[in-house]
């Protein structure tokens, strides 16, 4: 039987790629309670970063946009992960964290982590909405262009 959110990410055109593996000593997410934290999440698909380098500068903020939504994706095939396959067990999307890989000056990180807010609204619906942080990095892992972490509240 095809649970709720699955029929809605069915709806909105969306496949969840297969949850990452960790790419240092970390785990990607850890259950505590009825809190999912789920690890930063990169801009990867099928295996490869697809948004590489400094948004503002070499990506343009709607291409960073892109990646952020791209984060969230990997971000909820993650909580999948962590509620042995059941996205219904989601209560609320508590909290996105966005890491945007920016020059100095650069002022349109909420800009770029709409990309991730607005799926997570789109999918969870009034429970997709979230707490969040958008703030500009020097650098991030393997020079992508964005990476969220986030907090997920289960049944």
């Amino acid at each position: 039987m095809v649970g709720r959110i699955d029929a809605r990410l069915a709806e909105l055109g969306i496949e969840l790629p297969e949850a990452a593996v960790p790419v240092a000593n970390y785990v990607a997410y850890v259950v505590s309670g009825n809190i999912v934290h789920v690890a930063g999440q990169l801009p990867v698909e099928n295996g490869e970063m697809k948004y590489v380098g400094i948004v503002g500068d070499e990506v343009p903020v709607e291409s960073g946009e892109a990646a952020a939504r791209l984060c969230a994706l990997n971000i909820i095939a993650q909580v999948k992960a962590a509620c042995d396959g059941d996205l219904d067990r989601v209560l609320r999307v508590l909290k996105l964290n966005g890491f945007v890989n920016a020059p100095a000056g650069f002022k349109d990180q909420p800009a770029v982590i709409n990309g991730a807010s607005n799926l997570m609204v789109d999918v969870f619906g009034e429970a997709g909405r979230h707490a969040r942080s958008a703030v500009g990095m020097g650098s991030l892992p393997f020079n992508a262009s964005v990476e969220v972490d986030a907090m997920v509240e289960i049944s």
